[in-house]
């Protein structure tokens, strides 16, 4: 990329951030997630069922970025992270961090995507007016990921446009102030970028080209094959939570106690969550998601982001870096 920027010196730099904070104490896990992204776990993680099915104090702390989680697990500072995409996810363990995918979270292919301000009239069919324009994109993120391969498609040269590390909400902000051309990202911060701009693809679009966007439960191997019991048990707290959801019972419920947890209104948690799908634990088991296709959509996101000259190396392989044995566990709990 024209700023040259790597996204595992990105990872490092965060790493030394939270290096000097301890890791949990043994009767306490510490959990990242995101705010502005409500999701069913919101309501468990309220009503203290995590606690409870745990036997341990759950102690949960907010991130901006799928990054700045991998950095927080290295030091030791979380030992588990809701909903991580997977690009951040690739890039953490492309430069050698030791994390492994526990379940799929989330699948979003509308709720991630890059923006294009309003002023400059550009759609999918003037794409390649996007060549040397400023764009704000949280590295090595989904967003990231969708940004690359959308580019790619359209023929717009990234080498040629000002790429510029901003977390979502940050490019929602100088989107609205016309600081720059497109920005990218998901969630409370791509609806604020939408007011100013719009999207080049449709989600079902993104799907066609193969953009395929999911989230990830995720964990340092060590803590994960130290302790398989609670693990196991988070997973199926997450499971119970998401189950109560689609089954479409208990939306008055869970809703209020979701939205205000993710710091939205009720309406905008209705609007974000309505574009999610949270597979149950039979489908993430099968082939499509943890038996396999995770894995090889991990080595293809590697693989862009090598081409893309984002990260140095990809791993041959990213077997290793799933563990479905937890979620089997927390199936038969």
């Amino acid at each position: 990329m024209k700023n040259g920027i790597k996204l595992t010196s990105i990872l490092a730099s965060v790493v030394a951030t939270f290096a000097a904070q301890g890791a949990a104490a043994q009767d306490q896990i510490t959990v990242g997630y995101f705010q502005e992204w409500p999701m069913p776990f919101q309501y468990a993680k309220v009503e203290g069922m995590y606690d409870e099915a745990m036997g341990m104090e759950v102690q949960w702390r907010a991130f901006d970025t799928g990054t700045a989680m991998s950095a927080a697990m290295a030091s030791g500072d979380v030992q588990l992270v809701v909903s991580q995409g997977v690009p951040p996810f690739v890039v953490a363990t492309s430069a050698g961090q030791d994390l492994q995918i526990l379940d799929v979270a989330v699948s979003y292919a509308e709720n991630d995507n890059c923006v294009v301000r309003e002023a400059l009239e550009i759609d999918k069919d003037s794409a390649a007016e996007l060549a040397g324009k400023k764009v704000a994109v949280p590295l090595g993120t989904a967003a990231h990921y969708s940004f690359i391969k959308q580019m790619n498609h359209f023929g717009v040269d990234i080498g040629s446009m000002q790429v510029v590390n901003m977390a979502p909400p940050e490019g929602a902000a100088a989107i609205a102030q016309g600081s720059v051309d497109m920005a990218c990202g998901w969630g409370g911060s791509l609806r604020r970028m939408l007011e100013h701009g719009n999207s080049l693809l449709t989600g079902a679009e993104k799907e066609e080209l193969g953009i395929l966007i999911f989230d990830v439960t995720s964990g340092p191997t060590d803590f994960v094959a130290e302790n398989p019991d609670v693990v196991a048990a988070f997973l199926s707290v997450t499971a119970e939570a998401n189950e109560m959801w689609n089954s479409g019972e208990n939306t008055d419920k869970m809703l209020p106690v979701i939205a205000k947890d993710a710091g939205m209104d009720e309406d905008e948690a209705a609007e974000t969550i309505a574009t999610f799908t949270f597979p149950t634990v039979e489908e993430q088991l099968s082939q499509k998601w943890l038996g396999g296709g995770a894995q090889d959509f991990m080595k293809g996101v590697a693989d862009v982001f090598v081409e893309a000259g984002s990260i140095d190396s990809a791993k041959d392989d990213y077997s290793q870096n799933v563990n479905a044995a937890p979620l089997e566990q927390a199936a038969s709990m």
